[in-house]
């Protein structure tokens, strides 16, 4: 008989989605490219919408945590508009929100936003989309939504997503003045 070792405690991968059609490229993105999304090389007023910080890890299905690691983050700001020329929505974008954001995650995993709570446009329930690199590698894009919003029953792209995954996807906010999630990446 051969011996079998038990198995690991491996973690389920983040699930995929769709980069979509918004990514900004370089040439379309701010000099200002850090991870506070609210502030443009810190101008006043500031970006409109309900600001929050969405911290979390980027971590291996064994739990390792992944330094130096980008996390990339894009999103439409309060009005429903994304930083790209293809989007030709009908209201103004908003000129004080970064529209996207990078951080660099620490020897623990760990990175931090600062940007705003997702809002829903024609079509979509409110997400943010990310991306993780490493050494220009891609190792995961995906995007985030609101934990039980109402608009994640009729998105398509939330819809394709394995009920029982769903909550890896998830943002769940704390009340605080200035509100806080946690998510991990699992890559």
């Amino acid at each position: 008989m051969i011996p079998v070792a038990p198995l690991a405690n491996v973690l389920s991968l983040t699930p995929s989605a769709s980069e979509g059609p918004f990514y900004p490229t370089s040439s379309m993105r701010f000099n200002d490219i850090d991870n506070d999304l609210v502030k443009i090389s810190n101008l006043e007023p500031g970006a409109q919408g309900e600001v929050v910080r969405i911290s979390g890890k980027v971590i291996t299905q064994e739990s390792q945590p992944l330094n130096n690691v980008v996390v990339e983050i894009w999103q439409c700001d309060a009005n429903g508009r994304y930083l790209h020329t293809g989007d030709s929505g009908r209201r103004s974008r908003d000129k004080d929100f970064q529209g996207f954001g990078r951080a660099y995650t620490q020897e623990d995993g760990y990175f931090e936003f600062r940007t705003i709570k997702p809002v829903s446009y024609p079509g979509r329930t409110p997400h943010i989309h990310v991306k993780v690199l490493q050494n220009k590698q891609e190792l995961l894009t995906t995007q985030w939504y609101l934990a039980d919003h109402p608009l994640n029953k009729q998105d398509f792209l939330y819809q394709r997503i394995q009920k029982n995954q769903r909550d890896s996807v998830h943002l769940h906010f704390n009340e605080a003045k200035e509100p806080q999630a946690f998510i991990n990446l699992v890559v």
